[in-house]
């Protein structure tokens, strides 16, 4: 078959690559709602305001539990390897974001947490995100943002 022949559309609209595109079209527009809210930080908002915030700290806040978590439980549920995670974790760090402390059940072992600092950040993400959204549900409309949502979490539950 010529390569004329061959129809390669299917790359560009299959549901992988709208779901990703999606998704750091999200994060970017948090991002940018972040670097606003007055909620945030000021350092940790104008570090998003500058862009030093990507994607990647979106996994602490979205995968951090309030009571912490060791290291390698928040690089597992991320889909990051222990090693970028701790990068991570040593940078949100250094922002006020998070810390390390002692786990109450395993002297050996430490706990990431957020600080005061990183849970203003967490409630201006909440925010964040439920502003993105309305303007989701703005852009599509109540009803295909509804289908959406349902498909969502009914094709994630199903992994």
């Amino acid at each position: 078959m010529a390569n004329s022949d061959y129809d390669d559309r299917w790359r560009q609209t299959h549901l992988g690559r709208l779901l990703g595109h999606a998704m750091r079209r999200f994060d970017e527009r948090v991002l940018q709602l972040m670097a606003v809210n007055e909620r945030a930080p000021l350092a940790l908002s104008n570090l998003a305001a500058r862009d030093k915030v990507g994607a990647a700290h979106i996994h602490i806040t979205r995968h951090l539990p309030l009571e912490g978590a060791r290291l390698t439980e928040l690089a597992r549920w991320a889909g990051m390897s222990k090693q970028a995670m701790g990068d991570l974790v040593d940078q949100c760090a250094a922002w006020g974001l998070v810390q390390r402390e002692p786990d109450p059940v395993d002297a050996r072992a430490r706990r990431i947490v957020f600080t005061a600092s990183g849970l203003d950040w967490l409630a201006a993400f909440q925010a964040a995100v439920a502003q993105a959204e309305a303007e989701f549900q703005a852009a599509v409309g109540k009803d295909v943002a509804t289908v959406v949502a349902l498909g969502l979490e009914a094709y994630a539950a199903s992994a």
